[in-house]
């Protein structure tokens, strides 16, 4: 007869209960290499258990881990207790780990440790021959897997970023044996091109045996020789690798060397109308600040042009002329007013009104005034001068009498 057949979670199921009766698998100690580690932030702890021919899943819960007085690290190589199970939601068998004790460094760190030191020594990590990545590459070199998320995730990226760049893929495996070389072929075919301006390669995240390939020294050195600007993009975040020490620019993921690599063009255009703007407010403040000159230059022109002073002089000529005529008109008017004082003086010694008057003026015969009767003696001809007319006369007598010292006129 016909057995009905199993469900998956049965068949599972099944396979959990064979594991857990198994008394070496129960009960069993594991010694690898520690891979892939994950601390989740539940507090517990996923990696994987490896030698140089295999490995397994492992897993260590919060409440088991707590107990451990030292820190699991990539590399690390440790001996595991616990037992073997199925995880059913997945169909996988893993380690159940109960305790750990260190068991000194893995291989595959070790090798990692040695080649990184020789390098650094060797100067192949200096800051001195990083290569400035180009801000706005025409066109970019991917070296990585042509079937892996990453090229899926570099390509979207760029060109929703970028726009104009263009991309050339060269596909090489990146894990394996063979990957080192053909990543180094890839290397150097995009860098003998004259078209290429900047080089991205890399993979996703994987174990620490996954991500080796990227630990070579062959490629180590062909990325050092390279006169394109190279960014390595291999694995996580907190996955690093030789490649990533040579290269021009190491960045966490494969998705953010493509950020790295190409400006984003919105934040650009956005750039763009914030300088436009903040150069049209430079240019108005200019133009005002010149504008402002100009005023002021024509302020001055006018303050000193021929014509302005001609008008100027000729006002200050125009008040000068006033302030002189003023002057003159004064002076002629206290001058005239002398005059007619002097004339008043002269008139009241004018002999003419005492004549006027019926006076009369005595001359000798030289025609000199006679002022006393010193100046005449007896028999001398004398003039008398009236009004209408001259009397000719003979002093006949000289009576001294009573002196008078001016007419009374």
């Amino acid at each position: 007869m016909d057995l009905r057949p199993l469900k998956v979670s049965e068949v599972n199921n099944y396979i959990k209960r064979l594991l857990l009766s198994d008394m070496v698998l129960s009960n069993i100690s594991v010694e690898g290499e520690i891979s892939n580690f994950k601390h989740h932030y539940s507090g517990h702890m996923y990696f994987n258990l490896k030698d140089e021919k295999g490995k397994i899943k492992a897993v260590m819960f919060k409440g088991d881990n707590e107990k451990i007085n030292f820190k699991l690290d990539e590399g690390m190589k440790i001996v595991a207790t616990g037992y073997i199970s199925v995880y059913e939601r997945e169909g996988e068998y893993q380690l159940y780990v109960k305790d750990i004790r260190s068991s000194g460094i893995g291989e595959l760190y070790r090798a990692f440790e040695e080649l990184k030191n020789k390098l650094e020594q060797e100067g192949l990590f200096s800051q001195d021959k990083k290569k400035q990545i180009p801000f706005m590459p025409r066109k970019i070199g991917v070296v990585t897997s042509s079937t892996g998320a990453a090229i899926r995730d570099i390509i979207t990226i760029i060109k929703r970023r970028f726009p104009p760049c263009n991309i050339l893929i060269y596909p090489t495996l990146v894990q394996g044996i063979n990957a080192p070389e053909e990543i180094c072929r890839g290397l150097e075919y995009l860098d003998s091109r004259d078209d290429i301006d900047l080089i991205i390669t890399g993979r996703g995240g994987g174990s620490i045996e996954e991500l080796f390939a990227f630990n070579d020294e062959k490629l180590a050195r062909t990325i050092s020789k390279l006169k394109t600007p190279i960014i390595s993009a291999v694995g996580h975040e907190t996955d690093f690798t030789i490649a990533d020490f040579v290269a021009d620019l190491r960045a966490p993921t494969p998705s953010a060397a493509a950020e790295l690599a190409v400006p984003d063009v919105m934040y650009l255009l956005k750039e763009l109308d914030n300088k436009y703007d903040e150069l049209k407010s430079i240019i108005n403040k200019k133009i005002k600040a010149y504008k402002l000159e100009l005023e002021n230059l024509d302020t001055k022109l006018n303050l000193y042009s021929p014509l302005n002073q001609l008008k100027d002089k000729k006002i200050e000529i125009d008040n000068f002329l006033r302030d002189l005529t003023y002057v003159m008109e004064k002076k002629l008017n206290e001058k005239k007013a002398e005059i007619l004082e002097l004339k008043g003086k002269l008139e009241l010694l004018n002999p003419n009104i005492a004549i006027d008057k019926g006076y009369g003026i005595i001359i000798d015969n030289r025609g000199k005034l006679v002022k006393s009767i010193d100046s005449v003696k007896l028999g001398d001809e004398i003039g008398i001068i009236l009004r209408d007319g001259k009397v000719l006369s003979r002093v006949e007598n000289i009576d001294e009498g009573e002196k008078i010292d001016e007419f009374n006129l």
